[in-house]
């Protein structure tokens, strides 16, 4: 059982004990005007679990600017297939959510975020986000000898704990091309990842608009 599962059932049982005390009391006489009652009722509250607020996510509206618009998808539990190209074998297992965003042409979007245990495990994820987004490019040409990838990194934001920006390149030996935009980013416990993409080449990327994107991705999140 999880923890916060435990949590959570022992913290019931004990506000139940604490309401069938009170009742059994307050019938023997022992506490008038109903002040036992009241009391397992303060108890009760206080011993409930303060479930923390989940983490939002982008709308559609705080993309890149896109002539067709987007289209948001709703928030999805699990790490999305759309970022495994980079991150799908170097991701560790925590509880992944995420939301996919489309146009009407070929570009898309994707934003996925974490919660982790702690502030330090926060800053670990984000750490090997980075790290495996800085390689993605020699790892695709490793691994498909039919593409030539090149990687950019284009600095941090200042917001929260950070974010960083990252930029990736990708042409077949048949012509096609594309570049993606993907930036992490922390508050704290929470690590969000956002990346865009389409047809072309670097010069095609909206890296000014993106920015903004993932510096509202962080700043959203609480």
């Amino acid at each position: 059982m999880p923890i916060r599962t435990r949590v959570a059932a022992l913290a019931a049982l004990t506000a139940a004990a604490l309401a069938v005390g009170a009742a059994a009391t307050a019938q023997a006489g022992a506490a008038p005007g109903g002040t036992a009652q009241k009391n397992a009722s303060a108890q009760k509250n206080a011993s409930a679990p303060k479930k923390a607020a989940a983490p939002r996510f982008l709308a559609a509206s705080e993309l890149p600017p896109h002539p067709t618009g987007w289209t948001a998808g709703p928030v999805t539990d699990g790490f999305p297939e759309q970022l495994a190209y980079c991150l799908g074998e170097g991701v560790p297992a925590y509880d992944y959510r995420h939301r996919l965003f489309h146009t009407e042409l070929d570009t898309s979007a994707v934003q996925v975020t974490v919660v982790t245990g702690s502030a330090a495990k926060g800053k670990a994820l984000a750490d090997r986000l980075n790290k495996e987004i800085r390689t993605c490019a020699a790892r695709l040409e490793r691994l498909y000898p039919e593409i030539e990838a090149e990687g950019r990194f284009f600095g941090t934001l200042p917001v929260e704990e950070g974010a960083t920006v990252h930029g990736l390149h990708t042409e077949t030996s048949y012509g096609a091309t594309d570049v993606n935009l993907l930036s992490v980013g922390r508050d704290g416990r929470t690590v969000t990842v956002v990346g865009w993409g389409q047809m072309g080449d670097f010069h095609d990327a909206p890296l000014a608009a993106f920015k903004k994107t993932a510096k509202k991705a962080v700043t959203k999140l609480y």
